[in-house]
């Protein structure tokens, strides 16, 4: 009594069809699948520009080391 077989889902998806027919049910799953691509696309565009910050965090804390290094050295030669 867990699980329906086979027969059972067969039945249901006869009644969705009848409610909504093939036109609706057609439209609702490209909807379904545009929202599903914009959500991948959405979500390597965060990734991408995630990756970027990070670079260029990385650049500025590079940069700001070099200059407190030469700060450094100039101050023990003068």
């Amino acid at each position: 009594m867990g699980t329906f077989s086979i027969w059972h889902w067969v039945i249901v998806l006869l009644i969705v069809v009848l409610v909504f027919g093939t036109k609706k049910l057609k439209n609702i799953g490209q909807d379904l699948g545009g929202a599903v691509k914009g959500f991948k696309e959405g979500m390597k565009e965060s990734s991408t520009t995630d990756a970027q910050d990070a670079a260029s965090a990385q650049v500025t804390n590079q940069s700001s080391t070099d200059a407190s290094t030469i700060d450094v050295q100039a101050k023990q030669k003068g």
